[in-house]
């Protein structure tokens, strides 16, 4: 499949800044199963870009902007080509063992409760217990498709009645990690819905790893396996570490973010 991906964010700020200073993870690297046909990253503004790679694999940029700076805007648009992998991930860099994603984060902390759950949830191996708790969860939500709220760790969420992308995958990492399976957090694009629809964040969802067969990847807001209708950008131990854009300023004043995210795929 050939997915176009359209994705803008605008920041606008109450006072004129000194400097930004960001870190993008907003390019997709190629795998067995995903191809980057073209992609680029505009900025409406004189920047300064430099590439480069974290510590989990992925290709980051940094984005310097010196000011007086009243907004920004980043662009991003691109073409993937992806095929049928049953949710297996093949051909991607690795540069950490799988037991690394055992860690718990600030934000993924250990749950008794979700621990619970992902017992509850049953099967007779790691992967029927995986596919038990990727339905469990998504039969247990209401699928939240807003922005997700600042701040919210996986326990907190776990007490709520809905949840969005980011609280679905952060719940299953820890319910995960909790069975001794390691998890991880990936951020990218899906086109879940319908083409052209247009959507306030990009999407994310976990990639589990199972002894002999390796990364698998689960998203439990539609209870399935990730196959050619995503394209995969970050990974990390949790949404944090995966997010698209990050960074500081230098001024004063609040600054008001919109996000806008189009895929479009055709067969």
């Amino acid at each position: 499949m050939r997915l176009s991906i359209d994705h803008l964010t605008s920041y606008r700020f109450s006072a004129p800044q000194a400097r930004l200073v960001q870190l993008l993870r907003l390019t997709p690297q190629n795998t067995h199963d995903q191809t980057v046909a073209q992609w680029r990253i505009d900025v409406d503004r004189d920047a300064r870009l430099r590439h480069g790679r974290d510590g989990f694999g992925n290709c980051i940029t940094m984005l310097y902007v010196d000011g007086p700076l009243d907004g920004i805007e980043i662009a991003v648009t691109g073409e993937v080509l992806t095929s049928h992998s049953s949710g297996v991930l093949h051909g991607a860099s690795e540069p950490l063992p799988p037991a690394v994603f055992l860690r718990t984060t600030e934000a993924t902390p250990a749950d008794p409760e979700i621990a619970a759950f992902a017992r509850d949830a049953g099967g007779d191996d790691p992967l029927d217990r995986l596919h038990r708790l990727n339905t469990a969860l998504h039969a247990r939500f209401a699928f939240d498709r807003g922005r997700p709220l600042p701040g919210l760790d996986a326990v907190a969420a776990f007490a709520r009645q809905s949840a969005t992308a980011r609280d679905m995958a952060q719940m299953f990492a820890v319910a995960a990690r909790s069975l001794g399976v390691p998890a991880r957090y990936v951020s990218g694009y899906c086109r879940a819905v319908a083409d052209g629809d247009h959507r306030p964040t990009p999407h994310g969802w976990v990639e589990a790893h199972v002894d002999r067969i390796g990364w698998i990847a689960f998203d439990p807001c539609f209870d399935r396996c990730p196959e050619e209708n995503y394209v995969r950008v970050a990974v990390a131990l949790d949404a944090a570490g995966a997010a698209p854009v990050a960074g500081s300023r230098l001024g004063e004043g609040v600054e008001k973010l919109d996000v806008d995210v189009s895929v479009v795929g055709e067969e």
